[in-house]
């Protein structure tokens, strides 16, 4: 009986501590030249060991059948908001507590995953709330995308990143560190967002389409302001992402060196050829503009807010088309929380309507993502070395991008979040 007990424990630790396995698809996507190729995935720690054919022929690793899969690198997401719930509507948001608002994150974290995006970049979070979410999901507690948070994002006194909602007598001498109306001010924020945990800056350039009293083409910060906020950032290594919809936010941001500029909606030829010149990403939300529009009256969003909407949306399609064809960098981002956090892939149609190959479109959010972030030499592709971030859908989303929106597995680091196998051995 004691043997019995004695194998049996030692079958349970050999069982957990085994940590390769191998994935066995139907084809592999390379996103790289978007070549179609089939063959076995040997991983191991978390890394991708090993491609090649017939790995999982005649072995004692664990095989993974996908052979009715196509699998494509985890996708990411440069642009969401993963703290609050969704649900509420206009107002009753204000009623949220930062602590009911990170639980809500913990799901929203969940669904992300699930629907295929295993890396995402949080772009503004009140409390540093992301940075606790983002920690909690790296020491295993809880299941979500890998993550880069930026804490609260930087905004000048009543602007779009202030909250304008309130009247005076609820709403001043609130001391808010984020809130930033000098230079100096600016690099102060920053090092307190990089004390308290930050991985890059949030600021906001312009007025935007969901704060009240905001004009989107209004430029904030003034030249000097925008300086100091990415000088400061880059100087701890960290990456800086504006929030600009009016040209002149747009062209004074890019002036300034930030890496990203978040929606871009007025960007013209000459912003787009300062882009191009300065490297800077453009991150431009175009699937967002029919869920406000459609679903904005009932979830309670302001008039004045979906009036910006019903302007900016065309413009900002439209000059998406237009930043695509004069070869600007672009990544994947979709201010998800607005809409239903696990319906990111949606924007993956729009991104192909407005002028991208389906190619181009995942190549956004793989490699070009990647390379915003800084990982591309370890996430974004299935290559030996890289991290084990793949996802499997049911078809070659080359031939039909919206595959993407239903993906069948999922697999972060190695470990396996959704699982639809033919078989497993």
């Amino acid at each position: 009986m004691k043997n019995l007990i004695f194998n049996f424990s030692l079958f349970i630790c050999l069982s957990l501590s085994s940590n390769e396995l191998i994935l066995s698809p139907k084809n592999i996507l390379d996103v790289n030249n978007g070549e179609i190729y089939t063959a076995d995935i040997l991983i191991k720690d978390g890394v991708i060991k090993k491609i090649g054919k017939n790995l999982s022929s005649n072995t004692n690793i664990e095989v993974i059948n996908l052979r009715n899969m196509t699998l494509i690198p985890g996708l990411m997401d440069a642009h969401v908001h993963l703290i609050g719930n969704n649900e509420l509507n206009g107002y009753e948001s204000l009623a949220e507590s930062t602590q009911m608002a990170t639980l809500y994150g913990v799901k929203n974290a969940k669904n992300t995953l699930m629907a295929g995006f295993t890396t995402v970049r949080n772009v503004g979070a009140g409390e540093f709330a992301d940075v606790a979410l983002r920690d909690a999901i790296n020491n295993g507690i809880i299941d979500g995308p890998n993550m880069f948070v930026s804490g609260p994002a930087l905004s000048i006194t009543g602007g779009h990143g202030d909250n304008n909602l309130l009247p005076y007598s609820h709403n001043h001498d609130h001391g808010d560190h984020y809130i930033v109306d000098s230079p100096w001010e600016a690099r102060k924020a920053v090092r307190l967002n990089r004390k308290f945990g930050a991985d890059l800056i949030k600021f906001t350039a312009t007025g935007g389409v969901m704060s009240k009293n905001t004009d989107v083409n209004a430029r904030q910060f003034t030249s000097q302001e925008m300086i100091s906020i990415v000088d400061e950032a880059h100087s701890h290594g960290m990456k800086v992402a504006a929030h600009a919809h009016g040209l002149e936010g747009i062209i004074t941001a890019i002036k300034a060196g930030v890496d990203s500029i978040e929606h871009a909606s007025y960007i013209n030829e000459e912003g787009i050829k300062l882009a191009i010149e300065n490297g800077t990403y453009l991150s431009m939300d175009i699937y967002v503009s029919d869920y406000i529009l459609g679903e904005g009256a009932k979830k309670g969003i302001l008039e004045e807010s979906l009036a910006k909407e019903r302007i900016v949306g065309k413009i900002q399609r439209e000059n998406f088309k237009l930043a695509q064809s004069k070869g600007v960098l672009m990544v994947f981002g979709t201010d998800a929380g607005i809409f239903n956090h696990g319906d990111n892939a949606k924007q993956f149609k729009y991104m192909v309507r407005w002028g991208m190959t389906s190619l181009e479109a995942i190549q956004a959010a793989t490699i070009n993502t990647a390379k915003l972030f800084g990982i591309e030499e370890r996430v974004g592709k299935i290559e030996e070395g890289y991290q084990a971030d793949i996802v499997g859908v049911s078809a070659n989303p080359l031939d039909d991008i919206s595959v993407l929106e239903s993906t069948l597995f999922v697999m972060k680091k190695g470990k396996v979040y959704k699982k639809y196998s033919d078989s497993l051995k």
